[in-house]
């Protein structure tokens, strides 16, 4: 139950503009009406809080392309509605441009450009519900006199409201985050803020093609304790009985190892010793392909390991991924950022029905056939929210599905 509210411009360009009235002198405001609040710490450019705006505004006298330029006199903002304190100029062309990647069309200076990601973050935003319109549209349609549900605090919509998002999160929504990183020398990153569990981790190659990194598993392990020990064996303690604690003996063997060892690559064993490519065959010859067959799929791979180090909260990687580009893959709760908090609108159906059995299912005056009830909708509508966002295109599989006709020798 929404409508498209942006002009053409204020979406795709991130701009609005206005005309400045001539006859006040003594102030005048501006409403904007983008999808996104105005963010407004100052706007002196020597303030260090002007960083804090996710806009810029500019004038122009003949409103020509390159004769706008930043507007830095007194203003406010408050609600969206920018009060100019002085007066901009008779009829002068006003805009205000949100922060834009390519810093917008307007500013004659790089320094006056709206660089920033207001705008690519209210690309697709089209197909999102903001939670908080979700806790009002479930007010109205499903709490009142003659409904299941007749009162019902609003506070208690708006915790079964974020419950809700945070089940659906973790296996229905779109709520997989990443990060491009660069391993470094020390090989160990450390986990993002709103991180709840990965998906993927991937080095990327000169093509940009994704080499998936593989858990060590049982290959090593991070301790979460490594104490330093007397002669006998004995942990020792410092002044406040503490246990004294080291750096990992494991955790160091494991970050200079050779992964050669590990993976049996007949490829890498050769080019380790120094011969060329084309000496490979002529050397071992087809023989050695056969090293190939009864090793444990786990190892057998050189695109590297990883493990999760809980005591440090890090990421911990293998040898040869030092200085490698990674891209990051991991699920977060959908409640982290003010962003996050959007619920897709193929979902919708699926909260309100999971905050009514979350609401019904804690009064104590409900019979047990409503609940269940109920938990058959929340059921039904979380499944069809499932088909929905994942997204499944028949070309897509019948691409894939050609491939399954050939034949395959074991």
């Amino acid at each position: 139950m929404s409508q498209i509210t942006e002009t053409n411009a204020q979406y795709y360009q991130g701009s609005q503009s206005f005309r400045g009235n001539a006859g006040n002198t003594a102030g005048q405001t501006f409403a904007t009406t983008f999808n996104t609040d105005l963010v407004f710490g100052s706007y002196d450019p020597t303030n260090e809080n002007y960083a804090k705006n996710n806009f810029k505004v500019y004038t122009s006298v003949t409103g020509l392309p390159g004769t706008f330029t930043e507007y830095t006199a007194a203003y406010t903002v408050v609600n969206n509605i920018i009060s100019i304190t002085g007066n901009p100029g008779a009829n002068v062309f006003i805009v205000v441009q949100l922060k834009i990647l390519d810093g917008g069309k307007y500013g004659t200076t790089a320094a006056e450009k709206a660089y920033g990601q207001a705008v690519e973050d209210n690309y697709g935003g089209y197909q999102y519900l903001k939670l908080n319109d979700i806790v009002n549209n479930y007010m109205v349609g499903y709490v009142g006199d003659g409904k299941l549900i007749q009162t019902c605090k609003k506070s208690d919509v708006v915790f079964f409201a974020k419950r809700s998002l945070q089940e659906f999160s973790y296996d229905t929504l779109k709520s997989i985050r990443s990060q491009e990183l660069t391993i470094p020398s020390s090989l160990s990153l450390i986990i993002p803020q709103d991180y709840v569990n990965y998906v993927n981790l991937s080095w990327i190659d000169e093509l940009g093609v994704k080499r998936p990194i593989y858990p060590a598993n049982n290959l090593t392990i991070d301790p979460y304790s490594s104490l330093l020990q007397d002669g006998t064996g004995v942990p020792t303690q410092d002044n406040f009985g503490e246990d004294l604690e080291g750096t990992s003996i494991t955790e160091s063997r494991w970050k200079s190892n050779n992964t050669r060892l590990l993976n049996s690559s007949w490829y890498s064993d050769f080019e380790y010793f120094g011969f060329a490519n084309q000496d490979l065959y002529s050397l071992n010859g087809p023989w050695n392909w056969g090293r190939l067959y009864g090793l444990d799929p786990q190892r057998s791979q050189v695109n590297g390991w990883f493990g999760i180090n809980e005591r440090e909260g890090k990421f911990s990687f293998s040898s040869n991924l030092a200085g490698r580009l990674i891209v990051f893959e991991y699920i977060s709760d959908g409640l982290a950022y003010d962003l996050d908090t959007k619920v897709p609108k193929m979902a919708e159906e699926a909260m309100y029905k999971s905050i009514s059995y979350n609401i019904l299912s804690t009064r104590a005056n409900v019979s047990e056939g409503v609940v269940q009830r109920y938990k058959k909708d929340r059921y039904a509508a979380l499944r069809n929210a499932k088909i929905r966002l994942s997204n499944i295109k028949l070309e897509e599989i019948t691409q894939v599905m050609r491939g399954k006709s050939k034949w395959i020798k074991h």
